[in-house]
């Protein structure tokens, strides 16, 4: 992959961190620079190998994407997918080769393998699990190469390249989904409520914020305005922070890339998280100025409060499935929950599977979907 394909998909890739309609172009540029016919990404909370569950896939070939297959997957095939079985036996960011991810009767009797993966040009197809937000899991699959010239180290290292990009990609588009500010542009991010939105000029000067980041900044806990530059009070923090700042604003007007930081507060609360994203010229707003860098802060004790008592009602749940579909829409994790309320995480995931039976869902995303609707409405109409 030569310098001018790499930076044109990194510069694809940040415009789809802030905007979902960029991906397919973003995939497709993956794509040719890879020579495959397509690439699928999902999104997993991987709870031991006998129990997966799925929030997310996508399935894109060359730009287009297969509503049809991702419909399919989701209905027939995920529950009989015998990768998901040895797949943690391999370490995160190693790419394995499908074959190696079957057993030799699976091979020959598998429906996901012999069928869908056939369909989809897939049985030549490279896996791979990175580390996730929130302790998910993003797995990544590369289909067969166009050429049939299988797998050479060139290609591979191609692959290698891109992962930390694909990773900080789903940690900015889950970081805006957190803070329910997905599809809002870049002007409208400063109306975001449920996470600091911070604007950089191409010297890295602070050109707008919204009032949650103003607040942050006022009070000079973790972060705080230095002159018109964004700074961390602790000074390896800080160090971090720049580094990030001047790889994601380089001279030259070579592409820049994002990345995320935690930075520390003195008041012992839980560190804020930063994730900062390049904005490209012809993204920017020509009414907020010549934008270069967008900052997202995410406070952990942000996170939406959810009246347990309100979802019981209007959803017919028990007390404690309530409970624990609003933690799960307060942004918890089902490890998380059950560290709260002294459960077992299959206890709390025997809830949720529960809940999924109630209201005929197959997914975590759904359920999280439901109970946020809850808070658009009065209690009387809820």
């Amino acid at each position: 992959m030569n310098g001018p394909a790499f930076e044109h998909i990194l510069a694809s890739l940040h415009e789809a961190s802030l905007d979902d309609a960029h991906w397919p172009t973003a995939s497709a540029l993956i794509d040719e620079a890879l020579g495959v016919h397509g690439n699928c990404m999902g999104l997993f909370d991987w709870h031991s190998q006998a129990e997966v569950q799925l929030f997310f896939v996508g399935f894109f070939f060359r730009g287009q994407r297969r509503l049809d297959l991702e419909r399919e997957y989701y209905e027939d095939y995920f529950p009989l997918d015998e990768r998901y079985a040895r797949a943690q036996q391999f370490p995160a960011s190693q790419p394995v080769h499908i074959t190696h991810l079957y057993t030799e009767e699976e091979l020959k009797n598998s429906v996901v393998y012999n069928d869908l993966a056939t369909r989809m040009h897939a049985q030549d197809s490279i896996n791979l699990r990175l580390d996730g937000p929130d302790g998910s899991t993003i797995c990544w699959g590369i289909n067969d190469p166009v050429d049939g010239n299988g797998w050479p180290s060139a290609r591979l290292e191609s692959i290698q390249r891109l992962l930390p990009h694909i990773r900080q990609y789903v940690r900015m588009r889950h970081a805006l989904a957190a803070a329910r500010a997905l599809g809002a542009s870049l002007t409208e991010l400063l109306d975001t409520a449920n996470a600091g939105i911070i604007q950089l000029d191409w010297r890295g000067r602070i050109l707008e914020v919204n009032d949650r980041a103003r607040n942050l900044l006022r009070t000079g806990d973790g972060l705080f305005d230095e002159r018109g530059f964004l700074s961390a009070r602790s000074p390896e923090d800080n160090t971090h922070l720049r580094a990030l700042l001047k790889q994601a604003l380089p001279l030259f007007k070579s592409q820049g890339v994002a990345g995320s930081v935690m930075v520390r507060r003195e008041s012992g609360l839980p560190p804020l998280v930063l994730h900062i994203n390049p904005v490209s010229r012809h993204e920017t707003d020509l009414r907020i100025g010549p934008l270069a860098a967008l900052v997202l802060v995410v406070d952990p004790m942000d996170r939406p409060r959810i009246d347990p008592a309100r979802v019981e009602a209007a959803l017919g749940l028990t007390g404690t499935e309530s409970r624990v579909a609003a933690l799960l829409a307060e942004g918890m994790s089902v490890r998380d929950i059950a560290a709260a309320m002294g459960r077992k995480e299959s206890t709390i995931r025997s809830h949720v599977k529960h809940m999924f039976a109630k209201y005929h869902l197959s997914r975590q995303a759904d359920l999280v979907r439901l109970v946020l609707s809850l808070t658009h409405f009065p209690p009387s109409r809820a």
